[in-house]
């Protein structure tokens, strides 16, 4: 495990992090003490517990299960995955997930995007390997199928580059309510900004 820096987000990325907040980086190794690790972070008063999304890592544990887990053995602290895998996860998959994370956890549930960045493992583990910029492109339009699937349209489509929806049909349900996280493994902000200097991480569902 390791200590993030009380305000040191990486380079470049200062809107998407909060100056104040204390967080706790595990690393999930199946062999480690994970869920009594996050339960003396709660202890220590630390704000959030983050887990990186490596699914390819055959020492790893899935990080969205020891994410529930987390939520199940805990109070208070927020937890998210630094970040979501999405060339190995279609958007609308971490979409359900961190609405059921978020319900279940009590609003403690906040969604990372990450457009990917280690790609020969990526490639591996049955992935699409995409360049950097296809990446950047492919993680912008993975955050407008999250916002749409989150607004609870009915007959949802989609006609994308990256992605597409065809008539699916879902019921009115927010997202996760707080702050969230969006960047690439390798180029972490460089999705970051919009016309009106909002960052495209920012999603805000409600």
């Amino acid at each position: 495990m390791g200590w993030w820096p009380v305000g040191g987000p990486p380079v470049g990325c200062a809107r998407l992090w909060s100056p104040v907040a204390v967080r706790l980086f595990l690393v999930q190794d199946a062999a480690a003490p994970l869920l009594d690790a996050a339960v003396e972070a709660k202890r220590r008063g630390l704000d959030y517990l983050a887990v990186h999304d490596h699914p390819y890592q055959r020492r790893f544990v899935d990080a969205f299960v020891l994410i529930g887990m987390i939520a199940a053995r805990t109070e208070r602290i927020g937890v998210f995955p630094d970040v979501a895998n999405l060339p190995l996860r279609p958007p609308t998959v971490p979409a359900k997930t961190a609405t059921s994370l978020d319900v279940l956890s009590g609003g403690r549930f906040e969604l990372g995007l990450g457009a990917g960045g280690f790609w020969d493992a990526i490639a591996g583990y049955g992935g699409l390997r995409r360049a950097p910029g296809q990446a950047l492109a492919a993680l912008a339009e993975a955050i407008e199928v999250i916002r749409a699937v989150w607004s609870g349209q009915r007959s949802l489509r989609v006609d994308g580059r990256f992605y597409r929806l065809a008539g699916v049909q879902l019921r009115a349900a927010a997202g996760p309510s707080g702050r969230h996280l969006a960047g690439g493994a390798r180029a972490p902000c460089a999705a970051a900004g919009r016309p009106g200097g909002r960052p495209v991480g920012a999603l805000t569902p409600r």
